[in-house]
């Protein structure tokens, strides 16, 4: 079990609940929000660890938190009691960690039977809000954590308002999502902000080349992700880097009318990869991840990854010292940096992201492709 005091990385969020738990002032809602892989779900549990822990331990913070004075009080799960145990092990009755994949066990066949691709209400209304008035079996209260909290439709945040806003005494929601902006205004208003920012490249790399990756790949991932240790592990294991290679490769050796041969081909990969997803979900987390969701993840990331490489390509272009993410590829980005203008460049990474977008307006994965080759062409 990793406690709170074990964090590695995110000190001023660490500190700013050590602060609030210090102060009897934790709030009963709260809301982490940071790129995925950066700790947040680790941290969630963490605090829901010393929340629910029996004989929770205290020490002095000695520098540990530049943020917190010498000599402040420092609290953390004691990791010996039964509640602390169980959680370990998984079974801790009073910790409930929500996701869509959730819908799989519940006690409507109709809603078990749904490709969940939102967090929908039904979800919510029986895994949360009636879990949170029920007793907790241990007397200190109940912790739930929501993933993926974007996910969840505007009827199901409609619907949770007033847990949020009053739960029974001694639970605490921890809203697990990447940035605020995508949650209605209405439930960012009822929860604590807890931002966590992206961890040092040096860290990431580091735990990549621990993984036995090469180092040319793992410093590429801890760029690309922005310092995400999850994402950059899911993305190295998933064998997406020589993707990367190959199709940055593919791109910048295109002419100026684009190759429709190379978006059939990037169509294919992108199905490969959702299909792998697809089989992945019922495996490992036994849920019923839909094809088009899959998808639409699939060819976001790499949109992502062709966007980096002309992101790249404007830092040489304008001379700009900032490191490359694709400094393992400097000849296919001075290539792109040729091509075009930076106007263009910068155009075409606007049009990346309008691509992306366009997917999750339904929009056929074939168009998106045939469209980027010819953009980057």
């Amino acid at each position: 079990m990793v406690k709170l005091l074990d964090i590695v990385g995110q000190d001023s969020a660490v500190a700013l609940l050590q602060r609030r738990m210090a102060a009897d002032r934790m709030g009963h809602a709260l809301m982490f929000t940071g790129a995925h892989g950066v700790g947040r779900r680790t941290t969630a549990m963490a605090l829901a660890a010393t929340l629910l822990c029996a004989k929770p331990v205290t020490t002095q913070n000695q520098g540990e938190f530049a943020e917190l004075d010498d000599g402040f009080e420092l609290t953390d799960a004691c990791g010996q009691c039964n509640s602390c145990r169980t959680l370990q092990a998984g079974s801790n009755p009073d910790l409930t960690v929500i996701s869509k994949e959730m819908a799989a066990f519940h006690p409507d066949p109709q809603v078990r039977s749904r490709k969940m691709q939102n967090l929908g209400i039904d979800v919510i209304k029986h895994f949360l809000i009636k879990g949170a008035y029920l007793a907790p079996s241990g007397g200190k209260g109940k912790v739930f954590i929501v993933r993926e909290a974007e996910l969840m439709t505007g009827a199901a945040q409609n619907a949770l308002l007033k847990t949020l806003e009053e739960p029974p005494s001694g639970v605490t929601i921890i809203l697990l999502c990447k940035r605020s902006e995508q949650m209605l205004p209405t439930t960012i208003s009822r929860c604590h902000a807890v931002q966590f920012g992206p961890l040092p490249f040096d860290f990431v790399a580091e735990s990549l080349t621990r993984e036995e990756f090469d180092e040319s790949e793992a410093n590429f991932w801890a760029m690309f992700t922005n310092g995400s240790v999850g994402r950059s592990l899911s993305l190295a294991r998933s064998e997406m880097y020589q993707v990367k290679c190959d199709m940055l490769r593919d791109i910048a050796a295109m002419g100026p009318g684009g190759d429709a041969s190379l978006g059939e081909r990037l169509q294919k990969v992108t199905d490969s990869q959702a299909t792998a997803a697809v089989k992945a979900a019922k495996s490992q987390d036994k849920a019923e991840l839909s094809k088009s969701l899959a998808t639409r993840r699939a060819t976001g990331t790499m949109l992502e990854l062709i966007a980096a490489a002309f992101g790249d390509a404007i830092s040489l272009a304008t001379g700009s010292d900032r490191p490359l993410a694709n400094a393992d590829q400097r000849s296919v980005i001075e290539s792109l940096a040729q091509r075009k203008t930076i106007r263009q460049l910068a155009g075409v990474i606007e049009k990346l992201s309008q691509y992306e977008q366009l997917l999750w307006r339904n929009v056929n994965s074939k168009i998106v492709w045939d469209n980027v080759v010819l953009t980057c062409g």
